[in-house]
């Protein structure tokens, strides 16, 4: 399976380095995002404290879920060209073919988030991480690539149309927005601040920017690892058993 996964791995790098404006184009949204809070909004929602370590989180939450969009369009398109029914009957291991879509997904967000949070020191970011602070930062940030890859693994092998493969998308990039991304919970009005505190977004958001201040993360990291955890676990069964199925094994139309 490991060599089998590494070398569809490969081909789909491939397809990305030939086409580098994928990785730009996903980084292009988040960051004119970040400019617009950075430089318009900041002034009156910033406060006194860093803005831009503020914003760095929540940008990257949106930079991830532009970019598994991608993920669910490769599928979608090595299923409707039939080179997913080519892999069947190829003496190689089923699941290589999910793993090396979920690999590039992870391995092309981390260089897009990179170039994100480059920008962010251009714009001011001054971290107070320590080397561990930054270690747990990349890993709850990549533990929440994988989540999103893995549930967009499902549409990629569902969807009807390019629009269906991506359409999934659009509510995971607002999803920061009805959380503590861009403001503090306290300012909403009650039944927005009871979802904004208790949906996923703002505990992962909370955890990184502890982490990259160098602050105790608290129960705010628990409850992210708890929450992108049984995310992992409940898309991977799901794609793994919809992959399964003759339908999307032979490439054609999934009910």
């Amino acid at each position: 399976m490991f060599h089998d996964t590494c070398a569809l791995t490969g081909r789909l790098m491939k397809q990305i380095l030939r086409s580098p404006d994928t990785v730009i184009t996903v980084a292009v949204t988040p960051l004119a995002l970040f400019l617009l809070f950075r430089y318009v909004f900041g002034g009156a929602i910033g406060g006194t404290g860093n803005y831009t370590t503020y914003l760095l989180p929540g940008i990257l939450l949106i930079t991830v879920a532009s970019g598994v969009a991608y993920t669910a369009l490769r599928l979608y398109d090595d299923r409707t060209k039939g080179i997913n029914a080519r892999l069947a009957t190829l003496p190689i291991a089923r699941s290589a073919v999910l793993w090396s879509h979920v690999i590039t997904s992870v391995v092309s967000t981390l260089v897009t988030a990179a170039v994100v949070v480059g920008a962010a020191f251009a714009m001011g970011l001054r971290p107070h991480a320590s080397p561990l602070g930054w270690l747990g930062f990349v890993g709850v940030l990549t533990l929440f690539t994988l989540a999103l890859t893995w549930l967009a693994v499902i549409p990629g092998l569902t969807a009807r149309s390019v629009e269906g493969a991506s359409a999934f998308s659009y509510p995971l990039i607002f999803l920061p927005f009805l959380s503590s991304a861009f403001v503090p919970t306290q300012t909403m009005p009650g039944p927005v601040r009871w979802f904004a505190e208790h949906q996923p977004a703002t505990s992962v958001v909370e955890s990184m920017r502890a982490l990259i201040e160098g602050e105790p993360a608290g129960t705010a990291l628990w409850t992210a690892l708890a929450w992108m955890l049984a995310l992992t676990a409940l898309a991977s069964v799901v794609a793994v058993r919809t992959a399964a199925r003759p339908a999307v094994r032979a490439g054609g139309r999934a009910g």
